[in-house]
């Protein structure tokens, strides 16, 4: 006989939410040449509208030029113009 298997559960989340986590980065992490999508805004209050303002939102793609030699800041392309942004902005983008 076969002994039972234990079933259990992810700290309470869906399976679906933990595979998407796993296809998802920040955009810090992204490589020199990727292109890669918004998905999430993570901050609150101005930081957040500062980096919605820049054009950066849900959706809208993003191209990783080049990043500086100590890694701050990185330059990309959103909606057809160059921007830098601080490594600690680049943290709060979930890419994917």
């Amino acid at each position: 006989m076969s002994e039972p298997i234990e079933v259990t559960k992810d700290n309470n989340k869906e399976p679906r939410q933990a595979a998407e986590r796993n296809n998802m980065k920040t955009l810090r992490e992204t490589g020199i040449g990727e292109t890669v999508r918004v998905i999430r805004l993570n901050g609150q209050g101005a930081v957040r509208r500062r980096i919605m303002d820049m054009g950066i939102t849900r959706g809208t793609e993003v191209y990783v030029r080049k990043v500086a030699p100590l890694g701050d800041p990185i330059e990309v392309t959103v909606r057809g113009y160059e921007l830098s942004l601080r490594k600690d902005d680049a943290e709060m983008i979930l890419v994917e």
